[in-house]
């Protein structure tokens, strides 16, 4: 690119006398270059003497800009070990003075400035480290290293961190560098050894690239950023760095690794290590308490560099100061610290890239990330040339009325547009990100109300999660407006008492009571939640990062479907690094899928029949997407699955697709190993024991109990021949076994059998032999003979726990669903299904079309009230001691006005459901 062609602005020459004798130093200069010379070197003493010095170099170097900077770029990729320091020096001056005419004519845009600029910076940094780790193993200084072992520095890499590691370097930067090196690539005795010689590379790298010569110099270095850096060596073992994070690390730390890269020596080390800092940096919660330490450090600059007090253009710091860089760049790192754990679109290093990412995911205005955006381009054009004037590492805008003047010059502007300019943007600046960190003008607290059970109020200091200082400030500003809303429910001291018991059972504060003051909104989710349903209320207790999903962007969003969820736990689970993590991650997606279930059926978006079918979804997804992980995990040891895999079948109400809040799965493996008779992994296995072991890894993960809990409790007692059967069932030996010795109750539980995990082939095999089972004619007499028994078996085992217990008892949800899978037995039809199954008896004469739409009705009734139910809580609730709002949820969802007009319903739908299914068995008797 020629960068006469591309002028689009032009300085202004401070001096003139000085501009025209920086001209006359490249005579072949002429009309538009020759005014971009003038007006560089007559206002920066700098850049004129690089103008002079580079004159020859520069004529070429004008007509094609790309080649000329290649060109610096190679040159410095080619110098000899004795060259380096007046080579680097060299391509520095060139490198800063094409791009500072390119900047000043408009000819690039920011990024292409800063981009250069880094990478020179990370070039410069990479041969120095790589011709100091040649002559430590030249010198045998390198205990087991050899001359191929060059191109990796030894396992030695340097992490660019701040501007650097962004690509953001300003025209005048420091550059900030963590060095470390991989320990594992030396014996443990060479250890010290090895060490010394990395820090001692790590010395000579700053001082070929710091010290001021003739030539001047190419980088300052701060090494500073590095884990405790007052008592720690300038490089350290990456094993170490790990511990210091992992136990000590604080909020500024991660904020700093969001820029952090690879730049220089192994940069495949580099890039391990920060993957193992991933947890750290990025927290799987959403990180509002990020929010106080940000503004905790902003507060600390503010104290330390004596920024305080009103806005004046004139010596202001652009970079620390009011409405400054700085104030944009914690901005942005805060809100990507806070969601980015969640949410890896979030993690962006440049600052520009961050607000369009976070407009983008609904977590900053559109218009406030323009704007911001805007505001961060033209800041850093004024550092620029604050820097240019003479090459000083400063972000201070001059005192002087001249100094000013020189800066406007290279901005093509005057002193006072200049002013006026940047004082409006450092004040919009400050007015769009104070807010954020800490309003000016917060809005007063509601008054505290009276007349509540002030012996709760006196408790709630010994509980876990307000033991630490931080959660009790943090509760204090929150409690106001948490009591004032409890006030303003139905019965307060109700939802006093609730909210006691979630704050009961809290372990941490800190983190939450962040989340509720960053998001008062979710104040009245809470208070709804703890005021209707204790079930949900206990399960926040123990896991309330589920609130994170609320804020979450899509929480009240359409329902995704199963195929969706499916596809993003999958995406979630392979960027897990190990077995436990996924185990566990798995666990904490599931809790906040099944978290929003509840709270759209609490609040009345979706009613009973949808959150079963939801919660169906969601175990489907799970077993899904868990099941390559598990069999994936498993053949690393034993190989790969022998014949065609397995398939998981879903039974009960999981095949039906429709399931409770608390609902365990009935599931059944069924697996077909074609002739493979071993696997052929490291320890081989036999395709049947294989198989076997393969279920039971798949039933631990999905039931173990981890750090975040467990996924479901799973039975497999409806497996061919029940608990005395093999885990996992052989394809050919389920066909067997369902033609020839399957009992009446197994076919019938083959009606609502669905695959929901597996082999596709497999699974389709599995659907049409179950439908040629169910096809074929039975004796109805035998099969009704078979129902009867096994109605009185239930009810002999089991009685209803009262009129609220919807599933148990004659007349009620088994007993009904029993009904409807005889039905489609008798019928040999394939429905799923209770609605299909009453028209399957219905179809093949046995069931009245009355009798049968009058069975469906109170099924769903039955279904609303036992969803409700388990909702509301996982035990048998009593109506007296039940609070307003899980009664007016009882009601509502049920479509009944009091709760003694759906009592009275659901004892006369038992009754004449009981009374309808007694006639049916009792007809076919005396027939």
């Amino acid at each position: 690119m020629s960068l006469i062609r591309s002028i689009t602005r032009l300085p202004r020459p401070f001096d003139p006398d000085l501009g025209a004798e920086t001209c006359a130093a490249v005579p072949e200069a002429k009309g538009e270059l020759a005014d971009l010379l003038a007006g560089a070197g007559g206002t920066s003493p700098f850049l004129k003497g690089l103008i002079q010095q580079e004159a020859n170099w520069l004529t070429g170097a004008v007509q094609d800009t790309d080649g000329a900077i290649q060109g610096c770029l190679d040159d410095v990729a080619g110098l000899a070990p004795d060259q380096l320091k007046s080579g680097l020096r060299r391509a520095r001056r060139r490198i800063a003075l094409i791009t500072a005419l390119a900047d000043l004519a408009g000819a690039w845009p920011l990024e292409r400035v800063t981009a250069v600029l880094t990478d020179f910076a990370g070039l410069a940094c990479d041969v120095v480290v790589k011709a100091e780790i040649a002559n430590l193993i030249r010198r045998n200084k390198l205990p087991g290293q050899t001359a191929d072992d060059v191109a990796t520095a030894g396992g030695l890499f340097v992490l660019a961190m701040g501007k650097m590691g962004a690509h953001e370097l300003n025209y005048s930067s420091d550059i900030d560098l963590i060095c470390l090196f991989d320990e594992t690539r030396f014996d443990p005795g060479d250890f010290y050894e090895a060490r010394q010689g990395m820090v001692r590379a790590v010395r000579n790298l700053c001082s070929i690239l710091s010290d001021r010569t003739a030539e001047g110099y190419v980088f300052r270095t701060d090494l500073r950023l590095r884990p405790d850096p007052a008592v720690t060596p300038v490089c350290m073992a990456t094993e170490a760095a790990e511990r210091y994070y992992e136990s000590l690390g604080r909020t500024w730390e991660r904020a700093a690794y969001i820029k952090a890269r690879p730049c220089a020596g192994d940069l495949a080390a580099g890039a391990r290590f920060l993957k193992t800092l991933t947890p750290f940096v990025w927290r799987r919660h959403l990180d509002f308490a990020a929010i106080q330490d940000a503004h905790d450090m902003r507060l600390r600059i503010r104290e330390n560099k004596g920024l305080g007090g009103a806005l004046s253009v004139p010596g202001h710091d652009m970079k620390l100061g009011r409405g400054g860089i700085r104030e944009i760049e914690f901005f942005t790192q805060t809100r990507q610290l806070i969601a980015g754990g969640r949410d890896t679109g979030l993690r962006q290093r440049e600052t520009v890239a961050g607000l369009a990412a976070l407009a983008e995911k609904g977590w900053v205005p559109q218009e406030v990330s323009d704007r911001l955006s805007a505001h961060y381009r033209a800041h850093r054009e004024v550092e620029h040339r604050i820097q240019m004037v003479n090459d000083a590492q400063t972000h201070m805008m001059p005192q002087s009325d001249e100094g000013i003047q020189r800066v406007a010059c290279l901005m093509g502007t005057d002193p006072e547009s200049l002013i006026a300019d940047l004082r409006s943007r450092l004040t919009e600046v400050h007015d769009l990100t104070e807010g954020f960190f800490a309003p000016d003008a917060s809005p007063a607290s509601p008054v505290e109300p009276t007349g509540l059970d002030s012996g709760i109020l006196a408790r709630w200091p010994s509980y876990p999660a307000l033991r630490s200082q931080r959660a009790r400030q943090i509760f204090e500003r929150l409690r106001p407006e948490l009591l004032s809303r409890l006030s303003r429910t139905a019965k307060p001291e109700e939802a006093l008492l609730a909210l006691d018991g979630f704050l009961a059972g809290l372990p941490a504060g800190v983190q939450l009571f962040s989340l509720f003051e960053a998001n008062p909104q979710l104040i009245d989710l809470l208070v709804d939640i703890v005021g209707t349903s204790s079930a949900l209320a206990s399960h926040l207790s123990r896991n309330a990062a589920v609130f994170d999903a609320v804020i979450g962007g899509d929480f009240f969003s359409e329902w995704p479907g199963c195929a969706a969820l499916t596809e993003d736990l999958s995406a979630v689970l392979a960027a897990e690094p190990d077995y436990e993590r996924q185990l566990d991650t798995a666990r904490r997606w599931t809790k906040e899928w099944h978290f929003r279930i509840g709270v759209h059926h609490l609040r009345g978006l979706i009613d009973g029949p949808t959150s079963g079918e939801q919660y169906a979804d969601l175990a489907q997804a799970v077993i899904a997407a868990i099941s390559p992980v598990v069999t994936v995990q498993f053949a690393a040891k034993h190989g790969d699955p022998p014949g065609r895999g397995a398939a998981v079948v879903g039974l009960g109400s999981l095949g039906a697709g429709r399931l409770n809040a608390v609902s365990d799965l009935d599931v059944i493996v069924i697996y077909d190993p074609l002739d493979v008779e071993n696997s052929d992994g490291r320890r081989p296995l036999a395709a049947r024991q294989y198989y076997a072991r393969l279920t039971q890894a798949l039933i631990t993960a999905l039931t173990a109990p981890m750090s975040q809990g467990r996924l479901y409790e799973v039975d497999m007692r409806l497996r061919p021949s029940g608990t005395q059967g093999p885990l996992a069932t052989s394809w050919a030996s389920f066909q067997n076994y369902q033609q020839n010795d399957a009992w009446v109750w197994e076919h019938l539980a083959l009606t609502r059998a669905r695959v929901i995990a597996g082999d596709a082939g497999l699974a389709q095999d599995i659907e049409t032999f179950r439908q040629t089972v169910l096809g074929k004619a039975r004796p109805r007499d035998q099969v009704l003979r078979e129902v009867a028994a096994m109605r009185a078996r239930i009810a002999a085992a089991k009685s209803p726990a009262g009129v609220w217990d919807a599933k148990t008892g004659a007349g009620r949800l088994q007993d009904i669903e029993l009904i409807a899978q005889t039905g489609a037995l008798l019928a040999g039809s394939a429905a799923r299904d209770v609605r299909g199954g009453l028209a399957g008896g219905v179809a093949c004469g046995w069931l009245d079309q009355a009798d049968a739409g009058e069975l469906g009705t109170c099924h769903d009734l039955f279904w609303a009230v036992q969803t409700a139910v388990r909702l509301l809580s996982d035990k048998a609730i009593d109506v007296r001691e039940m609070g307003e709002g899980a009664a007016a949820f009882l009601c509502r969802t049920t479509g009944f006005d009091t709760l003694d007009g759906l009592q009275d319903a659901l004892q006369t739908g038992y009754v004449r459901a009981e009374a309808l299914i007694a006639r049916a068995l009792q007809q076919e008797d005396a027939a």
